[in-house]
């Protein structure tokens, strides 16, 4: 009887339905894991699908009163695709803090011409770079992910901002945008500046053994031991790895609540579109 009622309410209003849906895919189509081409376009759509109609009646969009579906009720459309799109920038970017410091280092451990294509992301990366990005994907999982993204993501969006404050707020947008790819830089730094100043230190050991004794033939003998050292590390420090890449994904969701919080302004009730 209850699934009835909220069905009859979505008929009556398809085109709020229609908002939170365009809102709901934009942000599956952009988010990590869901964005992989691997996943059928119809489980997607039928994602967004649930997600819009498990929300419809907590939205503050169901508040608006459309009068017509006309070229206004496009722009409104384009404006939630804008937000999605914005919830899944948000945590794209923090997964390519890994493999952009799986890339510092592939170098400097030998693995520089070494790329694989990743399915998810559909291009190549590197070695390192894929490793660590699968790495951090189980984290997210183990987390539970998927539930902050809908619930602290999704969910909390729909209760917070509309197309209007983001085209009021944004300036506050690009800020937080801007400000998400220094800290891509900053995470990627300091995840991979162990294993760099470690390596630093053995090219720079097999440098002066080279000097030290000519007739070893160190450019056999140093790559070996880079790859050996630095995979030591890595194996080494994946336990402390594992926990950085899960307070890294959760300060991805405060940046998330954080701008719903500056651009967030209620909905006046009963206002009409």
């Amino acid at each position: 009887m209850f699934e009835e009622n909220i069905l009859n309410e979505i008929i009556a209003g398809t085109p709020i339905f229609l908002l939170i849906a365009a809102r709901a895919l934009a942000m599956v189509q952009t988010a990590p894991l869901l964005n992989s081409d691997a996943i059928p376009q119809v489980a997607k759509i039928s994602l967004a699908g649930f997600v819009a109609y498990s929300s419809f009646n907590s939205a503050l969009i169901s508040q608006w009163e459309i009068s017509s579906m006309g070229l206004d009720f496009v722009f409104l459309v384009i404006g939630e695709v804008i937000i999605g799109i914005i919830i899944g920038f948000f945590l794209t970017l923090i997964f390519a803090a890994f493999v952009t410091a799986g890339q510092f280092f592939s170098l400097q451990m030998g693995f520089g011409a070494s790329e694989t294509f990743d399915p998810l992301s559909q291009i190549e990366n590197p070695l390192l770079g894929q490793y660590l990005n699968m790495v951090a994907m189980l984290v997210f999982v183990t987390i539970d992910g998927f539930r902050e993204l809908f619930l602290g993501g999704f969910y909390r969006s729909l209760q917070s901002i509309n197309v209007f404050n983001i085209i009021e707020g944004r300036d506050t947008i690009v800020a937080m945008v801007l400000g998400g790819l220094s800290r891509l830089f900053m995470d990627a730094m300091v995840i991979a500046l162990p294993i760099l100043g470690t390596l630093f230190l053995v090219s720079l050991s097999t440098g002066l053994i080279s000097k030290a004794a000519p007739q070893i033939n160190i450019l056999s003998e140093g790559f070996p031991i880079s790859i050996l050292v630095a995979w030591l590390l890595i194996f080494s420090a994946l336990p402390f790895m594992t926990d950085m890449f899960s307070r890294i994904i959760g300060s991805s969701f405060e940046m998330l609540r954080d701008m719903y919080i500056y651009i967030g302004e209620p909905i006046a009730t009963g206002g009409s579109i």
